[in-house]
């Protein structure tokens, strides 16, 4: 779920992401949203990644760097005072234990501007004069700046995290509506590819949006992948992973006016990572046997899986919900895991992390990040929970049952 725009009255739900824009409104938010009290503490299973605020987890396994391969590398939004900061830490024993090992200081998050909802990713392939390995790092900045012009600010890393510089900018806005949610794929052609959430068109109250890069520097070919037919509604929260048998892999959310589906997860797919289809379709929504699906902010993962074609699928959202839309008893202690391709229905799984907070807003199991093992039979999750009034991430291990 998020902001709507400005000229817009401003409701509990859609500020959930607004409290990402500083740590002097995550204090006030908790208030308003009716969230954990001081003094209440109600943090999640597993290890903290950090003793501070951490938000927005991110993590991947090296594949593409030489000696460094198989470290863990995760990435957080904190702040140190007014600046928004991109914590990057390493696990050198397969997420059994994490240090931060580098920083993202964007002068463009620092003072009060803003910082939001940051990715991170190896790059499969050279790029450009970006070799393989290349670590990219990119977040929303500008949302909290006076006369907002909100930008996605990509930075490298060659030295697996330990320093950063600027490269790039996806998209800058062209009037005071938001970008955000930046996440990278490389498509069947070869090129760097980045989804967004996009709020600057008039005609939509939020769409998906791709552009693409063949040097890492020069962005092109901003279109639409989910702009739905109706006005208000606001898919958003995009994650792309591609397939073993080369399909592309998509999930978001879908925000729109009240009722049973409001913010549920929705999937499509694509053969090349690029072309989308029709940008109308709105997808399709996963679920499991008996009608139990997502809602609010979903993260997707896959890992080879022997015996079949596409892999297996990890998926996980903020709420469970039953058929009857009633909160799951299972909402924030479970995954879904998928063998075929998205297709059919899911099976639940243990999540590693159980977040114990029933909260609905910026921290608790929002945007949750997973990491399977090589075999895909262990599976490692970074998932954020209040403690006491603070936001913090935990990370955990946990085997995957056979079906």
């Amino acid at each position: 779920m998020h902001p709507p725009s400005p000229a817009r009255p401003l409701s509990p739900v859609p500020l959930r992401r607004a409290a990402l824009f500083s740590a002097v409104v995550l204090g006030l938010l908790v208030s308003l949203l009716g969230g954990v009290q001081a003094g209440t503490a109600a943090a999640a299973t597993g290890t903290a990644l950090r003793g501070d605020t951490g938000l927005y987890p991110r993590v991947v396994r090296l594949e593409h760097s030489g000696a460094a391969n198989g470290r863990v590398l995760a990435s957080v939004v904190s702040f140190s005072g007014n600046n928004g900061l991109g914590a990057i830490h390493e696990s050198t024993d397969g997420g059994r234990t994490f240090r931060q090992v580098g920083t993202v200081s964007d002068p463009d998050a620092a003072g009060g501007q803003g910082l939001c909802c940051s990715t991170l990713f190896e790059l499969p392939r050279q790029i450009g004069s970006l070799p393989a390995g290349t670590l990219l790092w990119a977040a929303s900045v500008g949302q909290d700046e006076a006369g907002r012009r909100m930008a996605l600010r990509v930075f490298k890393s060659t030295d697996v995290g330990r320093t950063w510089s600027y490269l790039s900018t996806v998209a800058a806005a062209g009037n005071e509506k938001g970008l955000w949610e930046p996440e990278f794929s490389v498509d069947a052609a070869g090129e760097l590819v980045a989804h967004y959430s996009d709020e600057t068109d008039p005609g939509h109250s939020q769409k998906l949006m791709a552009a693409r890069t063949t040097d890492g520097v020069t962005w092109s070919g901003h279109h639409a992948t989910i702009a739905s037919n109706l006005a208000s509604d606001r898919p958003g929260m995009a994650v792309v992973r591609r397939l073993a048998d080369g399909t592309y892999f998509m999930t978001y959310e879908i925000c729109a006016a009240a009722g049973q589906y409001v913010c549920v997860v929705h999937y499509r797919t694509s053969a090349d990572g690029w072309n989308w289809g029709d940008p109308a379709h709105l997808g399709y929504r996963p679920q499991t046997a008996d009608g139990k699906y997502f809602k609010h902010a979903p993260t997707v993962a896959w890992a080879p899986l022997n015996g079949s074609a596409t892999g297996r699928l990890y998926l996980v959202g903020q709420v469970l919900h039953n058929a009857d839309d009633s909160v799951a008893a299972g909402s924030g202690r479970t995954v879904w895991v998928n063998d075929a391709g998205g297709a059919g229905t899911w099976r639940e799984i243990a999540a590693p992390v159980a977040v114990s907070s029933r909260t609905v807003d910026y921290c608790p199991n929002y945007s949750s990040a997973l990491l399977p093992s090589a075999d895909g039979r262990n599976l490692l999750e970074i998932a954020t929970d209040y403690d006491g009034t603070v936001c913090k991430p935990y990370y955990a291990t946990g085997a995957v049952p056979a079906a």
